[in-house]
């Protein structure tokens, strides 16, 4: 079934989600002005899959059973999946200009889909159609999923087994014939709290010794024990404030990002898809980071388009579009947001079936991907910066607009080309504001893993011998053609 907008919003006000904002417990998240806005951007990737134009993007059948399914819920079978997911988060970023928060949840699905299969072909286990039966609900009701990975790590020199407090790593505390009970926390959740389910999976390679800690699950959002700590962003005391202040007045900026919580939370086996397998910790992790990398292309392309248009449209507020040197500057945002989206296409086209028969983008091209990201995002933004003007940092707030004392000031010397309004300045000002903010920026930055663990898996899979040898070949080789007067072979 695929889900509507409201019945999406129906499905979360059903759960009995413990989460806090602001410091306190809120009584339904769906009601909550600084959660609504990331359930409206959530809500758009149920609506397109209902539009006929978008059915081939947003859809797709179901290798389990045969029945069309939402993109979000599918296991990639070839590279024109991963093409067409793409497609699909450069789509959702052009129509929310924001993060629509369903991807880390559908990576997750696709990397534990994968390690379980590698589980149970290695050690004999069961995950796989355990997992498979779990997929098949997932995909029935259209569930939102968020995928959790980063614990908090504690002190970053020491392992899991060697931290003082051991609970810095999501972990097993007690095992029992009908399930494990798991403590601990994962961080910078991405649509965590309004999410039906949460796909808890080990954030690093584990030894031997630590078993414990090698624990992949499913856990419903609103299980006992599970509570969710709604993340501070910059500016986001304004969507309680109204007006054109907001920014991105109907959709949320980034991910809603959420601590969540496990506080000796039970999960049953049939919802355990790993339970203290160490060694295939560290190929869960790069399934998971590696395809999750190539996603930047797709989704911050589509934000990138609308921060683009916002730019382009106050050009003309200003009465800059026709400068050339504006001009040029808005050629290079578009520059560089195409480059990385043509990575992330390439990354898709060149997908390679894995052993379990689903389909992995090319890594290589995945990390450089998402290596650009962490650059463009920020010179797309110092250019918009740079267009849009100082205004952005010194614009009054909209008490000051509805003052009628000030407010004939404030309009009459922010208007610029008097064919446009000029609350059209300060809202298309105050959406640019808020979509290059410190929140945004860190998520490019951070996303998927750090520059430098991009950077790491880029030097390990660069072939560097090889291509070492290439050189030895060029300049060293002799099958060359008889007969031609090369250079090279007068001298010797």
């Amino acid at each position: 079934m695929l889900k509507s907008p409201e019945q999406y919003v129906e499905s979360l006000r059903a759960l009995k989600i413990r989460a806090y904002v602001g410091g306190e417990q809120v009584d339904s998240i769906v009601d909550h002005p600084a959660i609504a806005p990331h359930i409206n951007t959530v809500a758009k990737t149920y609506e397109l899959a209902h539009m006929p134009e978008h059915q081939d993007v947003m859809t797709t059948i179901s290798h389990l059973t045969g029945e069309r399914v939402h993109r979000y819920t599918h296991i990639f079978r070839s590279a024109d999946d991963l093409v067409k997911k793409i497609q699909m988060l450069r789509l959702l970023g052009q129509t929310t200009g924001t993060c629509f928060q369903r991807c880390v949840g559908l990576d997750a699905l696709n990397a534990l889909y994968a390690i379980t299969y590698d589980i149970d072909q290695g050690e004999g286990t069961d995950y796989h159609e355990r997992f498979k039966r779990y997929l098949r609900k997932v995909q029935a009701q259209d569930l939102m999923l968020a995928g959790a990975m980063t614990d908090p790590k504690g002190h970053r020199a020491k392992r899991p087994s060697e931290q003082e407090d051991p609970d810095q790593f999501v972990r097993v505390v007690k095992r029992l014939s009908e399930g494990v009970v798991i403590r601990g926390a994962k961080l910078h959740n991405t649509g965590g709290i309004n999410s039906h389910e949460v796909l808890v999976m080990p954030g690093t390679g584990l030894r031997p010794e630590e078993a414990d800690y090698a624990i992949a699950c499913a856990v419903p959002a609103d299980a006992e024990g599970v509570l969710f700590i709604f993340g501070r962003q910059s500016n986001d005391s304004r969507k309680l404030e109204g007006g054109c202040d907001i920014g991105n007045p109907r959709f949320g900026v980034v991910g809603g990002e959420a601590m969540v919580v496990f506080d000796d939370v039970f999960v049953p086996n049939d919802r355990v898809f790993m339970a203290g397998e160490t060694q295939y910790c560290g190929t869960l992790v790069n399934y998971f980071a590696t395809w999750h990398r190539a996603n930047y292309g797709g989704c911050k392309g589509g934000n990138a388009d609308v921060l683009i248009g916002a730019t382009a449209k106050m050009t003309k507020i200003l009465g800059t579009e026709r400068n050339a040197v504006v001009r040029d500057k808005l050629v290079e945002m578009i520059h560089m947001n195409e480059t990385t989206y043509a990575s992330a296409i390439g990354a898709s086209a060149m997908g390679t079936p894995l052993p379990c028969g689903s389909y992995m983008v090319e890594p290589m091209m995945a990390n450089t991907v998402k290596q650009n990201i962490t650059r463009n995002v920020y010179q797309i933004g110092r250019l918009s910066h740079d267009l849009a003007g100082g205004f952005l940092a010194t614009m009054p707030d909209q008490r000051a607009i509805e003052n009628p004392e000030i407010s004939e000031y404030v309009k009459k010397y922010h208007t610029a080309n008097p064919e446009y309004d000029v609350m059209e300045r300060i809202r298309m000002g105050r959406y640019i504001e808020n979509m290059t903010s410190v929140t945004t920026m860190v998520e490019a930055m951070h996303g998927a893993g750090s520059p430098q663990a991009q950077r790491i898996a880029m030097l390990g899979q660069a072939a560097i011998d090889e291509k070492i040898e290439m050189a030895e070949r060029v300049v060293n080789g002799d099958d060359d053609v008889e007969g031609l007067p090369l250079p090279g072979k007068r001298e010797g």
